[in-house]
């Protein structure tokens, strides 16, 4: 059994999600988006490489190790209110600490990681388990969490990618959506659902989408929840 999973995000009113190139110029209005992710009641939330790759504080682990690891779950909690889950299907990130704002680090990767990656993962106290040989399977990962950790709804933050990963997968059960008055409209930012160049051609499978609530919070911001009728 997989979590319930709902992508919940940020964007401006041209679908972009990077807030550093919204303008007009703003202060940083993140407490709408943190009061709601806490409302949300999420045993765990999920995020990419690349956006996991923002909260590391080292450059690198070390190259070489003298030990060797089972390509075993290994958990350093499991009694934790939230997790923070990190998709590193190749062990590139080095993390440098154990938790993101209190909620311990848990990272998904591929059997092929080297055991060095793994002895720096546990030196830093990270959580870790392994879904796919060399290529992550993304269900898998999800019904790991549930069994293991007992994450029965995950709260889906990942940059444009990995969201549309899983939304082309038809995983995405609901969509929390902060849209900001703002604007980007400059090319080459990330959207709210992207893909890779070879998936250009993919299409969600989904057969409708029902709106369950909207809200005006203030400062002209406006929360959208809708329900995702997946294939």
């Amino acid at each position: 059994m997989r979590p319930h999973i709902i992508c919940h995000m940020a964007t401006s009113i041209d679908g972009r999600t990077l807030p550093g190139r919204w303008r007009p110029k703003h202060e940083n209005e993140a407490h709408h988006y943190e009061r709601i992710h806490d409302d949300l009641g999420g045993e765990a939330w999920l995020v990419g490489r690349t956006t996991g790759q923002e909260f590391a504080k080292r450059d690198a682990y070390p190259s070489q190790t003298s030990e060797t690891f089972p390509r075993e779950p290994w958990f350093t909690r499991r009694d934790a209110k939230a997790y923070g889950v990190v998709l590193d299907g190749h062990g590139k990130i080095a993390w440098g600490r154990s938790d993101i704002g209190g909620d311990p680090i848990v990272v998904i990767l591929t059997e092929q990681v080297p055991d060095a990656h793994l002895a720096g993962l546990r030196a830093d106290g990270v959580s870790y388990f392994f879904a796919g040989k060399s290529e992550l399977d993304v269900p898998l990962a999800l019904e790991t969490l549930n069994r293991e950790l007992g994450v029965k709804r995950l709260l889906l933050e990942g940059g444009g990618i990995t969201n549309g990963n899983l939304l082309r997968a038809g995983l995405v059960d609901e969509v929390s959506l902060l849209v900001y008055p703002f604007v980007d409209g400059a090319p080459g930012a990330p959207s709210l659902f992207d893909a890779a160049r070879e998936e250009e051609g993919q299409h969600p499978s989904i057969q409708g989408l029902d709106l369950m609530s909207s809200e005006v919070l203030d400062r002209g911001v406006v929360w959208l929840r809708y329900r995702i009728q997946n294939r």
